[in-house]
Parts: structure tokens; C-alpha cells; sequence
């Protein structure tokens, strides 16, 4: 019988959906407007997925930096057309939505207002799987009465071993995870280490595991068909003219395999397609504009030597072709491990990904490793970005900052509540908890935000022409 060499019994298996965030945000960089999710939002609604993923990422800065969008606004809009299906975001633990650590009284209120807002779902991770940098935003998420699942960066390494990930699993429940994610931000979780390392968690944890992967290398689909067979419980998936790629499995042919096999995904397919039919639509006019590039949604089957995100691939590429050197693509990626292995091999998420790539450029440029040093990496040193997951190698460390004694308590102890200096930054530009908060993640480019906000109606030059009483 179908599905019966998987499963005893018809297991339903949820699908988080993530056209309207990560899928999005791996093909057109996070310039889907809100306008154009507006339409079919509703529809999104009666599909019927364990949530949608909306919100978190880039979305925030891309709304303010490039769309003139208010990205409170936009969750308030989605959470009003949705009113039956979880919203879900992505966090960066103490870095909430940035590049480095706010104090706590800030990752407290972001978290509260996120709740308020409409959020249901925080998924939340620490690039370097530093669980103090998590455990502020944890606590919060809890306080505020959202569900707190935490993440595990996944990737590979002498340390990043399957007892080095159960172990983390365990720590994370014991640290209030309400469910549990297994983030394959590269697309380099193999099937068979799928396998056993769900087989493994679901032995040791009592929560739901939810596994994210990216497209990028080809292995996805294989990825989740033995993730089914070892019992997790959500797949991330986007809706297929957002999907493959270094965005998501597409979630039309996730859905029908998976019904072939046995599974329940409780979808109605009927809306899923015309929830497909309508982002054609919109993926066509960024593919006119040339924002989306083709080669974005190819298969980079390299990614499984370099472990490079493919969105690292294009940054890598386009910094080389800014110095007429693109000759030199080649020798960058083989200096990615290097570079990684040399500080203590962290995963290349957001921001060691962009942080490692950049050292890599640089070592490759100079043709001497370390000769020239960006800020972050000297930071990163210093242990101001977390705890590495393995030493970083001494003679690296003294190279990079000769003098430097690395911290080792938490980095956000370090910090001071930053709320009141915010609030007297922006003054009265912020008419709100929200508006504080933009200025706080982003001072200029939210401060930019908030100036063009400030102009209301009252400042519009009155024309009695276009005005009628009815």
C-alpha cells in the first residue's frame, strides 16, 4: 500500500509557507511590497497551512531602506486578512533584526510589540548557536504569550557532530522551546544525516521539530522525504514561483509527494494552485524589472563543498565584480573554509555569513590572510558576538588583534538599557512604541523613515479642485 514502507499510520505533517518572508527575501532580496500580498492574503487564509511566515529577517530593513514602507504596518495589515492562520517570524536573538547585540530592555519591548502586533510563532536563532543570545528573547516571547520555538544553525564541521546538535536540542527545550527548528540555512543537510539526526531528537526532545532548508544545492526534496520517514512534524516550503532556487522547496510539489506517500498535509490544494497562479504574476514583474535574476533559481551544487548560503555565492561574486576580479571567484570560495575553520568554524548565517565572506574577499585580494581586517571580524575576536563553537585558532586570534583578551561573559551584559538614550535621540519623530523601535534598529536609514512620515495631511498644499463633498 502506498506509504506503508514509511509509516504505520497516516501522520500529518504541517507546512509553514514562506513566500510572504523567506522566499521572497533568497530570489528579490525582500522587495515584495505589501500591496502585492495584499490580494490573495485572504485566500492564504483557506489553505490551510500550519502558519505563514511574514515578518523578521530583512523584511523590516528592506521596508524602511527601500519601499517607504511602515513594517508595523504590515503585519497589522496581514494579521487583519488573516485571521485564522499563525503568523510567523524569524529573530536574531539578541541581535533582533540587525547586525549586532541591543541591550535587553530593547529585545524585551521588540518581542512585546511583535506579539501585539500579531504575531504567533517567534522562531529564533543565534548565528554562532550561543544560547545567550537567545535566552532574553526567549523569555520574552514566552512572557508575551507567543510560541517560542528556538533554532538550531546547522551546519558541518569536526564540531558541528550529531551528539553536538542533540545536546543543543536539549539545551534549547530546557531554555522554554515550545518547538524546535533545525536551521539548514545552505541547503547542506544530507538526507541520511536528516535522518539520524531527527531520528536522534525525537528520542531525547518531546517538542515539535520543524526543518528549514534552502533549495540551492538540489538535495531538498530528498532532504525532506527522509525527514517524513524519521517523524518531524513542520516543513518550510514556498509557494513554487517563489520556490527552488536559494529560496525554499516549492510547496505544490512538497504537498502532492508527500500525499503520495501516505502523508496528510490537511492543504487544500484547489487554493493552494491559485495561490500559485497568482504569484506568477508577481514573481513576472520582478523578472521584468531584472530584479530577479534568473541564474538565483539555479541549482548550485557546490554549496555542498564550500557550505556557502547560495545568497553568499551572488554577495561574493558581485563584491569581486565591483573590483574587476572576477577571475578570482573561484579562489574566494575555496578560501571560505579557511577562513571558517580558522575562527572556530562558525555557520555561515546571518551575520557570520556575510562577516567570513568578506575576510575570505579580503585575504584573497591582499594575497596575504589577515593583512587587512574588517571591524566586525576584530569584534568578533573579542568575543562581542558570542561564544565560537570552537576555539578560534591562536595564532589567527593574535594576528588579527595582537593585544586583545576576548571577553567571556554574555556580550549583551556588557550593554546598559539603550530605551531612554533612543527615546531622547529621536525625540518627538517617534509618535509610538513602534516608531522607537525603528529608530533603535536602524538610526539612520529609521530616522530617514521617520522624517518622511512626519509629513501628514495638514502639510499637503490645499487644492479645492480635487476636493468634492458627497
Amino acid at each position: 500500500m502506498k506509504g506503508d514502507m514509511y509509516m504505520s499510520e497516516n501522520k500529518k505533517i504541517k507546512i509553514v509557507e514562506t513566500v510572504l518572508r523567506d522566499g521572497q527575501q533568497s530570489l528579490i532580496a525582500t522587495r515584495m511590497k505589501t500591496e502585492q500580498m495584499l490580494p490573495i492574503l485572504k485566500k492564504m487564509d483557506q489553505v490551510g497551512y500550519h502558519a505563514l511566515e511574514v515578518w523578521g529577517g530583512a523584511t523590516f530593513d528592506s521596508c524602511i531602506r527601500y519601499l517607504n514602507e511602515d513594517p508595523w504596518e504590515r503585519l497589522r495589515t496581514i494579521r487583519r486578512n488573516v485571521p485564522n492562520t499563525k503568523l510567523q517570524m524569524l529573530l536574531r536573538g539578541q541581535n533582533i533584526l540587525g547586525y549586532k547585540n541591543y541591550a535587553d530592555d530593547v529585545v524585551d519591548l521588540f518581542v512585546k510589540r511583535a506579539v501585539e502586533n500579531g504575531i504567533d510563532i517567534i522562531r529564533t536563532f543565534d548565528a554562532l548557536n550561543d544560547l545567550r543570545n537567545i535566552e532574553k528573547a526567549a523569555e520574552a516571547t514566552k512572557k508575551y504569550g507567543a510560541e517560542c520555538q528556538l533554532t538550531m544553525s546547522y551546519t558541518t564541521s569536526p564540531i558541528h557532530t550529531l551528539d553536538y546538535f542533540v545536546n543543543l536540542g536539549k539545551e534549547l527545550v530546557n531554555l522554554g522551546a515550545d518547538s524546535l527548528c533545525i536551521k539548514d540555512m545552505a541547503g547542506i543537510l544530507l538526507p541520511q544525516d536528516a535522518y539520524e539526526l531527527i531520528t536522534a531528537l525525537k528520542s531525547e526532545v518531546n517538542v515539535p521539530i520543524d526543518l528549514h532548508t534552502h533549495a540551492t544545492t538540489g538535495i531538498s526534496q530528498m532532504t525532506y522525504q527522509k525527514a517524513v520517514e524519521a517523524g518531524v512534524d513542520i516543513l518550510d516550503t514556498a509557494i513554487s514561483p517563489f520556490g527552488n532556487g536559494t529560496s525554499q522547496p516549492p510547496t505544490e510539489a512538497t504537498v502532492l509527494a508527500l500525499e503520495n506517500l501516505g502523508y496528510d498535509t490537511g492543504l487544500e490544494k484547489d487554493k493552494m494552485f491559485e495561490v500559485a497562479d497568482y504569484f506568477k504574476g508577481v514573481r513576472d514583474t520582478y523578472r521584468q524589472s531584472g530584479i530577479l535574476d534568473p541564474k538565483i533559481q539555479d541549482v548550485e551544487p557546490k554549496t555542498l563543498m564550500y557550505k556557502v548560503p547560495g545568497g553568499m555565492l551572488s554577495n561574493l561574486l558581485s563584491q569581486l565584480k565591483a573590483q574587476h576580479l572576477e577571475e578570482k571567484f573561484e579562489a574566494t570560495l575555496e578560501e571560505v573554509p579557511r577562513v571558517r575553520e580558522d575562527l572556530g568554524y562558525p555557520p555561515l548565517v546571518t551575520p557570520l555569513s556575510q562577516m567570513v565572506g568578506i575576510q575570505a574577499v579580503m585575504n584573497v585580494i591582499t594575497g596575504e590572510p589577515y593583512k587587512v581586517v574588517p571591524t566586525e571580524i576584530k569584534e568578533y575576536v573579542e568575543g562581542y558576538y558570542g561564544r565560537p563553537p570552537a576555539p578560534i585558532k591562536p595564532e589567527i586570534a593574535k594576528k588579527i588583534l595582537p593585544n586583545a583578551t576576548p571577553i567571556t561573559v554574555r556580550p549583551a551584559d556588557l550593554l546598559e538599557p539603550q530605551l531612554p538614550q533612543f527615546k531622547q535621540e529621536i525625540g518627538d519623530l517617534a509618535k509610538d512604541e513602534d516608531d522607537l523601535l525603528i529608530y533603535a534598529l536602524f538610526p539612520q536609514v529609521g530616522k530617514e523613515f521617520l522624517e518622511r512620515q512626519s509629513i501628514d495631511f495638514f502639510d499637503i498644499p490645499f487644492d479645492p479642485i480635487e476636493m468634492s463633498i458627497t
